[in-house]
């Protein structure tokens, strides 16, 4: 009787022993579950939305606008502007911002800070008010326009074509820059350079085979994150020209937006595109940083 009775004690006590560790167990699930529902409602669902609408032509599952896109000049130039855009002010602004912070880990810790303090509220100053500041001063009649037009420098500048706009975006893309690369500089080791120095290498070759190397999954992520917001800018850029320079946002919010060309599953089209352009890149980034880190190994 006393052997049974033990053996129900012990029973009775793994059995409530499990109900605790089964609740600790999912507890991380429960805390995470608004998350998870607020990234459904917010990121999956108009996700799906946009996908199942691009789909739609005139009240029928059709793939008209997709054929609409590709037959469209138009169209097919707002990517194109978009694209030139974002690659070029993206290469531009990593090699200004590589620079930047290779030159801001020699200042001390306390001007660093200032500087990326600096830094960090300038990556804020977008849209319309940056709009609004870049038409002030480089605008027809900006400020540094007519100054430099008076001293000969320049004969003309037009801040709302192809380079003025480039300019803008090399503006907001740099400080982002910036803070993404400052972390992965600041893992580089004065040691490495000094040891390589004594082994005969010069500056040069130390930032060709060593700087480089372990840089490289840092600068090609940033690379792509610099795409991607440039590729998503809308706001400065809608202020700058008033919708007058065909780029692929203004393209998707005049479609949605505008009161008479009214076309939500043709803009859904153009979306999904856009987002499939933007994976494409992402994966090619994903399997250059793999190879980085294979050839590291």
């Amino acid at each position: 009787m006393n052997t049974i009775s033990v053996a129900a004690v012990e029973t009775a006590n793994t059995k409530s022993t499990r109900k605790p560790l089964r609740l600790t167990k999912f507890k991380p699930a429960l805390i995470l579950l608004p998350f998870a529902l607020l990234f459904f409602m917010f990121q999956i669902a108009p996700m799906l939305w946009v996908l199942f609408n691009s789909f739609i032509y005139e009240d029928e599952f059709s793939l008209e606008n997709y054929q609409e896109i590709f037959d469209s000049a138009f169209i097919l130039q707002g990517f194109s502007n978009s694209l030139w855009l974002a690659v070029t002010s993206s290469l531009i602004a990593i090699i200004i911002a590589a620079l930047f912070v290779s030159s801001l880990r020699r200042f001390d810790s306390r001007a660093r800070d200032l500087i990326v303090s600096f830094t960090n509220m300038t990556a804020n100053f977008s849209g319309v008010p940056l709009a609004f500041a870049f038409i002030i001063i480089l605008g027809f009649n900006g400020a540094l326009t007519l100054l430099l037009k008076k001293y000969g420098i320049i004969d003309d500048f037009n801040l709302y074509g192809q380079w003025g706009l480039l300019a803008i975006y090399i503006y907001f893309q740099v400080p982002l820059a910036t803070l993404l690369l400052y972390p992965a500089f600041d893992a580089l080791s004065d040691d490495w350079q000094a040891a390589s120095s004594l082994l005969g290498a010069n500056n040069w070759q130390f930032w060709r085979y060593i700087g480089l190397p372990v840089l490289s999954p840092a600068l090609l992520g940033t690379f792509i994150i610099l795409i991607a917001n440039a590729m998503g800018a809308y706001a400065s850029i809608y202020a700058l020209t008033s919708g007058n320079y065909n780029v692929i946002t203004v393209r998707i919010a005049s479609l949605v937006s505008g009161d008479i060309f009214l076309e939500p599953n043709l803009a859904a089209a153009i979306s999904v595109l856009l987002i499939l352009l933007l994976a494409f890149i992402t994966l090619i980034n994903q399997l250059l940083i793999s190879r980085s880190y294979h050839a590291k190994r």
